[in-house]
């Protein structure tokens, strides 16, 4: 079985308008929120061997934040093509992942996380999919499993949302 987590990044600043977005740093809430969903995915045994991230600056922090929390040292790849691709082309970016590699986990944007994770769902609780249907926040995590036994093998709507979480779910 593989297991895909899909992470969006923390909340951003917006506070110098002249910064390229892809420089666009984390806010406050950003940088409590970051280790808060790592500790999360510890807790629940979200061990990635494999981390897919975007090379924009709030998915790097954001990811810098998560690692220290995690139970596992995952290898990490930057990819400048996961700054705002398609559903289609993360597909493909997800097929190219080794075999080896069970356990995936992208860091990246909004709204291509949220639609590719709706791309590849086709299964799972209702109140996870509804929730994931109606948002992606900040911070987000999404983890699907696919009964395929490598990536290659991966189609839209062929995963199983297990868990929808957000940082706002871990405060209540």
């Amino acid at each position: 079985m593989l297991t895909l987590s899909l992470l969006r990044h923390a909340k951003s600043s917006w506070n110098n308008p002249s910064l390229p977005d892809e420089e666009r740093p984390l806010a406050t809430r950003g940088v409590s929120d970051a280790p808060l969903m790592g500790r999360a995915m510890a807790e629940r045994g979200i061990d990635p061997d494999v981390v897919l991230c975007s090379s924009a600056r709030r998915t790097r922090d954001t990811l810098a934040l998560v690692l220290p929390e995690l139970k596992v040292e995952p290898q990490v790849i930057y990819k400048d093509e996961l700054y705002h691709p398609s559903p289609g082309e993360m597909l493909e970016i997800l097929r190219e992942v080794p075999p080896s590699a069970s356990r995936l986990l992208i860091v990246g944007h909004n709204p291509e996380i949220q639609a590719f994770a709706l791309d590849l769902v086709g299964s799972g609780p209702k109140h996870y999919r509804d929730q994931l249907r109606e948002k992606f926040p900040t911070g987000g995590l999404a983890v699907i499993n696919f009964s395929s036994g490598n990536w290659k093998g991966v189609n839209v709507n062929t995963g199983s949302l297990n868990l929808f979480i957000s940082p706002k779910d871990l405060r209540k």
